[in-house]
């Protein structure tokens, strides 16, 4: 089960004036479950995205980052479950090209401003007859409030949906920041096997919205990891609505920082969500490296650890086998690195110092952390000013298990 996440509750997801969202069970892969989303964005909106950097990145990326860079006005996204229309040469882009100009029909728009989206099997065919005939129950279903039920329809193996709502006040006035996210495994930042979206009313400037979503997918989706596998369809997409009573927010605007804040908190907690729901997750782990001499040795270590396959095994048997932690350390690539100066923690205990075990250490209390379903990693490498945080999972038999039942 999830480590500490339950899914939020319907009224819990806050609507975002300027965005309807509908869903349909259109048997992409699966019958009996909605698999088919279409969010509405109303005349105005604003479109910022951030992709995979998978050289075999899904049809629908690529497509999605043409129809981004034509400078169009966006009018709605669609997602699919199921299939990931990746692996799918000439014939996937025929496919997203297709659903898009299908949902273009539907709602008098041009192709060019429809961005879609899928996830699910690499190298199948997409089923687009099953997907363009599922479009028109999406746009019946379209309301305002359906997000709980936009988060429910873009799952694939994760246990539950994952959405977070936040309302602030700039110059007196609300704002609504709203976002939805899913992702279970092939977890990994550039970024991960994940689709996002996160969206407020606040009426904002392209410069300041591409600003906003590059500061917050780096402290957030590019700061997990469950398997180190880098997907092809990862997507996060920030829209602004422009539908609140506040003017435009620019980058030089006294509410800007405070929005971004906002909409990164969101992308954490989002982001955080997918790690907690990993395949097969029994622990959520937090991983801090600090006093390193830039962000890059810092997350190299960070990764080190977070991705090693003997760690991971060893939090989820609860056993303080740490040493494994001190192999990875080194093994990180950090060629300089001085394993005298640097000290290892487990939870508030000194585990390691002086290149060695920490005298006061007992492995009673690291027995203790590692029984806990959220621990804390922290590595001090007392070498300059940088630090980073990154969070990640155990490895549990079901994580085996899930990955090798994935298509059947």
């Amino acid at each position: 089960m999830p480590v500490n996440l339950t899914a939020p509750e319907a009224q819990s997801l806050l609507p975002v004036k300027g965005i309807k969202l509908g869903a349909a069970e259109a048997n992409v892969r699966k019958p009996d479950r909605k698999d088919v989303l279409v969010m509405q964005l109303a005349p105005g909106s604003k479109v910022a995205g951030v992709f995979t950097q998978n050289r075999f990145c899904a049809a629908p990326v690529t497509l999605c980052k043409e129809h981004l860079a034509t400078g169009n006005e966006i009018r709605a996204l669609v997602v699919n479950t199921g299939n990931a229309n990746a692996g799918t040469g000439e014939p996937g882009m025929q496919h997203a090209r297709q659903t898009c100009e299908a949902l273009a029909t539907l709602l008098e728009c041009k192709p060019e401003q429809i961005l879609p989206f899928s996830t699910g099997v690499i190298m199948e065919p997409l089923p687009a007859d099953r997907i363009i005939q599922g479009l028109p129950r999406c746009i019946d279903d379209l309301q305002e409030d359906h997000w709980l039920r936009a988060a429910e329809t873009i799952m694939t193996t994760d246990i539950v949906a994952k959405g977070v709502s936040r309302q602030i006040m700039i110059d007196g006035k609300a704002l609504t920041i709203t976002g939805i996210s899913k992702g279970s495994g092939m977890i990994h930042p550039n970024m991960a096997t994940m689709l996002g979206y996160i969206a407020t009313d606040a009426a904002v400037s392209q410069a300041a919205l591409e600003s906003i979503i590059r500061h917050a997918v780096n402290r957030s989706f590019n700061c997990i990891t469950v398997d180190g596998d880098t997907s092809t369809n990862d997507s996060l997409i920030l829209i602004a609505t422009g539908q609140s009573q506040l003017p435009q927010i620019s980058e030089t605007d006294a509410g800007f920082e405070v929005l971004r804040a906002a909409i990164t908190e969101v992308a954490i907690e989002l982001a955080q969500a997918i790690v907690r729901d990993g395949e097969g997750a029994t622990k959520f782990m937090t991983v801090q490296v600090s006093g390193g001499r830039d962000k890059v040795e810092c997350r190299k270590i960070a990764y080190a650890i977070a991705h090693s396959p003997l760690i991971k095994t060893a939090f989820f048997a609860s056993d303080p086998n740490l040493g494994r932690i001190l192999a990875a350390i080194g093994y990180a690539g950090v060629e300089d690195l001085d394993v005298n100066a640097l000290r290892l923690y487990l939870g508030e205990y000194l585990v390691a110092e002086n290149g060695g075990r920490a005298a006061t250490y007992e492995e009673a209390q690291g027995a203790a952390v590692m029984h806990e379903p959220e621990i804390t990693v922290r590595v001090e490498l007392d070498r300059g000013p940088a630090e980073v945080t990154i969070w990640t999972c155990d490895f549990s038999y079901d994580y085996v298990r899930i990955n090798a039942d994935y298509r059947s």
